[in-house]
């Protein structure tokens, strides 16, 4: 089924879906993982985006519920070169396409994948269309112009979770008690995490760690978070624009000082932000397992899994209060900082390693010794 892909700048590329007729609108980017599409696939952060695989065979171990980042697939359409329709690996209890159809996001492939992230290179990340629907390129370009970008946007609202929950057996529990999958702990720690759009791998490498975890809605006050007594807070990853959440950053400024706080991706931003500083968005964004990072405390470089098109501007942050932990040595953009005198850290990319490397799992007992001391 010919399915064409219309970019507000009006360049247009033709292919076919493999999952049936449909139609998606949203923001274009390219991701340069080499495995690990399920994981991208249902990852929050790539809510209102319409996600281009540079790797060019996809489908071919096909996909299982062990490798499930959340309940859903947040792309609004998935964009490959290639699609496998026979997987061939164990674990596999589905296909690509029979997947992308029970979740209603439209799959395409058959065209050339590298001019397009050539293209958005050179361009930006720009507003797009896909369509088996409407085939006019003149109409697909326009509505894509006229369409809805991410800036300014709250996306959190969208994904995060309605109700509160914990996490024990490998699985979300759903109440308002601390759980752990570890039995037998003599003092575990406590964790309020907030669903900013949280990967499940987070909440398994906490666990995994000695915490008892309780998931919170994004617009949970700071108030209910420390009637709860945690030993420390963790601000997830998630999508869209910081400066579009409402009401989140005064939250988590009301909570400095109060508790350890490790932020990640998205979390990472809205402290950028509670400590008065600003974002910007990124070019084309950092999306992939394979982005060079120093820790500058150390001179390690990290390869991490990154996912995000907004960057802390660290100009805008006061120098005497926040200091620069993280660069990316791709472009020296910020990946990390810390509070000098508040127990607070983040980092830009997702130290939870999937689909990514084991580099950055230290983040986490970091965390776990801020909550100890």
């Amino acid at each position: 089924m010919k399915a064409l892909i219309a970019l507000e700048d009006g360049r247009i590329f033709e292919g076919t879906s493999f999952t049936g007729p449909g139609e998606a609108v949203g923001e274009v980017v390219f991701n340069t993982s080499m495995s690990g599409y399920q994981e991208v696939l249902t990852d929050p952060s790539y809510t209102g985006q319409i996600v281009t695989m540079t790797y060019p065979l996809i489908g071919n171990y096909g996909v299982n519920p062990e490798d499930m980042e959340s309940t859903a697939v947040h792309p609004k359409a998935f964009l490959i070169k290639e699609y496998h329709t026979t997987p061939s690996n164990h674990r596999s209890r589905a296909t690509l396409a029979e997947f992308l159809r029970q979740h209603g996001v439209l799959g395409v492939e058959g065209f050339d994948t590298r001019a397009l992230v050539r293209h958005l290179r050179t361009r930006g990340a720009m507003k797009g269309i896909v369509s088996t629907v409407d085939l006019d390129p003149v109409s697909l370009v326009q509505r894509a112009k006229d369409s809805t970008g991410l800036i300014g946007q709250d996306m959190v609202r969208i994904v995060t979770c309605r109700e509160p929950y914990g996490w024990a057996d490998d699985r979300p529990v759903p109440g308002t008690n601390f759980t752990t999958a570890q039995q037998g702990i003599d003092h575990p720690l406590k964790v309020v995490a907030f669903d900013f759009g949280i990967k499940y791998n987070q909440l398994r490498i906490l666990t995994e760690l000695g915490c008892q975890v309780q998931v919170v809605p994004a617009t949970t006050d700071a108030a209910t978070v420390l009637a709860m007594d945690p030993d420390g807070i963790f601000l997830s990853n998630g999508p869209g624009d910081p400066e579009g959440i409402e009401g989140v950053v005064e939250n988590v400024r009301a909570l400095l000082g109060k508790k350890p706080i490790f932020g990640i991706c998205l979390g990472h931003q809205i402290l950028g932000l509670a400590y008065g500083g600003s974002t910007y968005k990124l070019k084309f964004g950092h999306r992939g397992g394979n982005q060079p990072v120093m820790d500058l405390t150390t001179g390690h470089v990290e390869i991490t899994s990154q996912n995000h098109g907004f960057c802390v501007d660290i100009d805008s942050l006061d120098k005497d209060e926040v200091e620069l932990t993280h660069i990316n040595l791709n472009d020296n953009s910020v990946e990390g900082m810390r509070h000098k005198r508040y127990p607070a850290f983040s980092v830009q990319y997702h130290p939870e390693y999937a689909p990514g490397p084991h580099d950055a799992r230290y983040l986490f007992e970091r965390f776990i010794a801020m909550m100890r001391k």
